[in-house]
């Protein structure tokens, strides 16, 4: 992952969503200077959505253009593209090819079925291609992310800290390392080493919790509803899916628990398959 954001991605499909996702991106490019992408795919796939032509979708995606670039206030500049295709394999080569370091997408507000559709290809997204996604509704539209929890499972999540430092610096945040309490003399071991990694590349503050219970995914949102955290940051295990039989059926990610934006970031590139 990079020090700096350079290149945003934004996955259209032309829905509600787009609209608060969009915005996010305008926000961090006023922040940090980086360019937007605004992508859509067309293929012929089985879908709950409804398909545009090229033509038709390229014409959309000028009019999104023009309607948001006079929020631009930075060096930023937005970009369009239509591809054709498999939507996931499309998405994966358009990072690669222009070297996105995060991508935003928008949660659907009511349709259960949309959601577990964009839960998975959250999920897929992040281990493919090993870039960050930022999952937003809009009721998460905040400007600034003033608290940031970080979730510590199994190792440190070293690419979680540097994200966590990049934005923590621009938006003078402080970042809560969470746990739960059971093996206290492991976990304290993995948040001890936690602190101390983000210590040594930035000077963000830093607090760190061991929560009760026994799904981290619920314990991280818990505390972060009660300390009314701007930002979660997790990586796509099952250590991030919320307990629950319908949870489990579901494949439900704490994405779609959370009123709260949430980061997913491949923990490593051996996750990738």
């Amino acid at each position: 992952m990079s020090n700096k954001l350079y290149n945003i991605l934004v996955p259209v499909d032309f829905t509600s969503k787009n609209r608060w996702a969009i915005t996010k991106a305008i926000e961090l490019s006023n922040s940090f200077n980086c360019n937007i992408h605004l992508v859509y795919v067309a293929g012929k796939r089985r879908s709950l959505m409804r398909q545009y032509s090229a033509e038709t979708a390229f014409r959309r995606l000028e009019q999104l253009r023009d309607a948001y670039s006079q929020q631009l206030c930075g060096e930023g500049r937005m970009e369009i593209s239509v591809l054709t295709g498999s939507r996931s394999k499309q998405l994966q080569q358009y990072i690669e090819n222009y070297e996105m370091d995060l991508v935003i997408t928008g949660l659907a507000r009511f349709n259960v079925l949309h959601r577990i559709i964009s839960a998975v290809s959250i999920s897929r997204l992040a281990n493919k291609t090993y870039i960050p996604v930022l999952a937003v509704r809009s009721s998460g539209l905040v400007c600034h992310y003033k608290k940031i929890v970080l979730p510590v499972s199994g190792e440190i999540p070293f690419r979680q800290i540097r994200l966590a430092a990049l934005l923590g610096r621009a938006f003078k945040s402080t970042v809560y390392f969470v746990s739960l309490r059971q093996t206290v003399d492991e976990k304290d071991n993995i948040l001890a080493n936690a602190l101390e990694m983000v210590q040594s590349i930035s000077t963000v503050p830093v607090q760190t919790f061991l929560l009760e219970g026994k799904n981290l995914a619920k314990s991280t949102l818990d505390f972060s509803r009660r300390i009314n955290a701007d930002l979660i940051m997790v990586n796509p295990v099952k250590d991030f899916r919320l307990p629950g039989l319908w949870s489990r059926l579901t494949n439900r990610l704490l994405s779609y628990a959370s009123h709260i934006p949430v980061v997913t970031i491949s923990a490593s590139k051996q996750s990738v398959s």
